[in-house]
């Protein structure tokens, strides 16, 4: 930031702002071109008269002006500084937006300090002490342009009701390393909860053959299918040329409902489906494929439910079951557990976390499960050991609106066990796929 220039919340720049003493005449001039409601905006701001006609108006400015620029005092840069990181929240990143924009057009604006009694007037709105005469269509055209940016990527704003200092938000554009070589042997893996596979399909905005060819993936995980076991062979029939193997498990509890599934270009050495235990493995909840370096599961864990009303069952019964099915793999060979995990681990994964203590996904219990269940037990949430400050989001409600702001959850996850956390190349999230209120998750992994 160019600390020179006086960049100053929305508040100060509407209240009325004055230039510099060499720039009086042409401060003046502007005062001509106002408008008689934007005078006595302007006079309101700073205790002047607004009684009267234009002219009236414009000398009660010019007399202001004359009286209070001459034992003006200039504002130290190091406190301006510190009042513009005062700006917090969503409040902050508009401001910061508008600051950045007002840097650009620092050339056509000239600005001045003030004295102690503009200080005074200008304390009951705001602690910022730099007025200037500049109109704000310059501030208005650049949060125009600045906001059509973030509704195309909505995923760069910082969107959260209790932001640390240190968190970013999330933006895969600049965040992701480059991509390994071909003489190092490694493999890709996706995952995502499509929220009904049939509907997404149906989607003219989705393109499978696009994700495939943009991502070059060589394992998709899917959760959430709600495919019928005799829905199956229609959806393999449509699968991408070269992904020969894919492993379906439905719900037969409840029809249209749940499901998971992994299609691979890379035939597996063995797979099952479901925990082994009668009570779990009604609603296709789990696929294991075993790989030559590692087993792979795509898992879709039960949502605690409106009203908590599977609560005890989620943190009871699945998540220490599938602790156990996971470390007793784990005896063989590493494992990689993706998918739809139904919690949101900590703060930094939820947009609003005191709003939502008691919400299915973010109750202490659910928290308190997933980390002596799994991150106790060894096994590595790999976005955030790669982000450990970063705001990424992988769920946006539908019913608010959440993904056109960002307010999201991240749910989605890829947690791997420890023995081969280091070998993580890169772990990611795809914001700007749509076609669920998920979005797909990416690992790579050197082998």
């Amino acid at each position: 930031m160019n600390t020179s220039s006086s960049i100053q919340p929305e508040e100060t720049i509407i209240k009325g702002k004055i230039a510099e003493n060499s720039s009086a005449s042409s401060n003046l001039d502007a005062c001509e071109k106002m408008t008689v409601q934007e005078l006595k905006t302007k006079l309101r701001s700073i205790g002047g008269s607004t009684k009267g006609t234009k002219r009236d108006l414009i000398n009660a400015f010019r007399k202001f002006f004359d009286e209070e620029v001459e034992d003006s005092q200039e504002i130290d840069e190091g406190e301006e500084s510190h009042k513009l990181n005062q700006v917090e929240g969503e409040k902050g990143s508009k401001k910061k937006a508008e600051s950045s924009c007002i840097e650009q057009h620092t050339e056509a604006i000239s600005t001045v300090p003030v004295d102690k009694r503009i200080k005074k007037r200008a304390k009951k709105t705001t602690k910022d002490l730099d007025i200037t005469l500049e109109t704000s269509k310059d501030t208005e055209d650049c949060n125009k342009n600045d906001i059509s940016e973030h509704e195309a990527e909505p995923w760069t704003v910082l969107a959260h009701k209790k932001p640390q200092k240190e968190w970013v938000p999330y933006n895969p554009k600049t965040m992701r390393p480059p991509a390994l070589n071909g003489d190092t042997k490694h493999v890709k893996i996706m995952s995502w909860n499509v929220n009904g596979l049939r509907a997404l399909l149906k989607l003219e905005s989705f393109s499978a053959l696009e994700l495939a060819h943009r991502e070059d993936f060589d394992v998709l995980c899917l959760q959430e299918t709600k495919l019928q076991e005799k829905d199956v062979e229609a959806i393999k029939q449509r699968l991408l040329e070269g992904y020969d193997n894919s492993f379906w498990t439905c719900s037969v509890s409840k029809l249209g409902y749940s499901g998971t599934a992994i299609i691979s270009r890379i035939p597996p050495l063995s797979v099952k489906y479901g925990l082994g235990i009668p009570d779990h493995d009604s609603e296709g909840r789990l696929v294991t494929t075993e790989f030559d370096s590692f087993y792979l599961i795509s898992g879709y864990v039960p949502n605690s439910g409106d009203g908590l009303k599977r609560l005890s069952y989620r943190i009871a019964d699945w998540d220490p079951s599938l602790s156990n099915y996971m470390k007793e793999l784990e005896k063989s060979k590493p494992v990689i557990l993706t998918g739809d995990l139904n919690c949101a681990h900590e703060e930094i994964d939820i947009y609003n976390p005191a709003g939502n203590k008691r919400s299915a996904g973010f109750t202490i219990e659910e928290r308190t499960s997933f980390q002596e269940n799994f991150l106790k037990k060894g096994f590595v949430d790999t976005f955030r050991k790669h982000h450990p400050n970063v705001v990424g989001y992988t769920y946006w409600g539908f019913r608010h609106g959440g993904r056109k702001t960002n307010k999201g959850w991240r749910l989605d996850y890829f947690l791997v066990s420890e023995s081969i956390a280091e070998t993580v190349h890169d772990s990611y999230i795809l914001p700007d796929v749509a076609g669920s209120d998920h979005c797909p998750i990416g690992l790579v992994l050197k082998l």
